[in-house]
């Protein structure tokens, strides 16, 4: 199974390596990342592989909301089951 995780807001140091550590500790391999700096803005999507994971989702969630709120920026994740639902024509 994989999942989508976005992360928005100003860019500063450190923000990537925070992601990828969350991601580390839950047991949650990062398959792909892009990232942009637009300006002082950070943009990243990442496709993460869950299946493996050592914590359930709500947790890895809940672990992504406390990196956003140590780096001030929106952390998203999505199951690539809904994103694919949403975005099926």
């Amino acid at each position: 199974m994989k999942a989508i995780i976005t992360v928005i807001g100003k860019d500063t140091v450190g923000i990537l390596a925070k992601v990828a550590d969350a991601c580390a500790n839950a047991n949650v391999n990062i398959v792909e990342v892009t990232q942009s700096v637009l300006q002082d803005m950070f943009a990243m999507i990442m496709l993460v592989e869950i299946d493996k994971a050592s914590v359930g989702f709500d947790e890895i969630k809940e672990s992504l909301n406390r990196v956003g709120e140590q780096t001030n920026t929106k952390i998203h994740i999505m199951h690539e089951d809904i994103f694919n639902s949403m975005h099926r024509i």
